[in-house]
């Protein structure tokens, strides 16, 4: 079992990325440890899942590394996303899961996922 995922970001990144994290994908923002908060990033949870984001001083987007996500309604996170105007790429290419990538307003890649069976 994962507790969380931690993904970086760059430093004074926090109020773009609430608006992604719970505007675009609906997630809550939790409240980070006053020791940990003071580092800077937010930490998000929603759908099961748990996502810490954390100040990177040389700060470069994960591009092909990526926190494979469980998600209720596909199609309609899809649409949340490319009306935000974030990508969204469909890919058929995992037997037994229906799946996109995307990216955050930083460039970190995500992919989301629902089984098929």
């Amino acid at each position: 079992m994962i507790h969380h995922v931690q993904i970086s970001c760059p430093a004074g990144s926090e109020d773009t990325l609430r608006a992604f994290y719970t505007g675009v994908l609906g997630l809550a923002e939790i409240t980070k440890p006053p020791v940990l908060a003071a580092r800077g990033g937010c930490w998000f949870r929603g759908n099961g899942i748990e996502l810490h984001l954390g100040v990177e001083a040389d700060f470069r987007p994960a591009r092909k590394a990526h926190p494979g996500l469980i998600w209720p309604d596909l199609d309609a996170l899809a649409d949340r996303l490319t009306s935000a105007g974030h990508p969204v790429d469909w890919d058929d290419n995992f037997p037994g899961m229906r799946r996109f990538h995307s990216a955050d307003p930083y460039g970190n890649r995500l992919e989301f996922l629902h089984p098929t069976d």
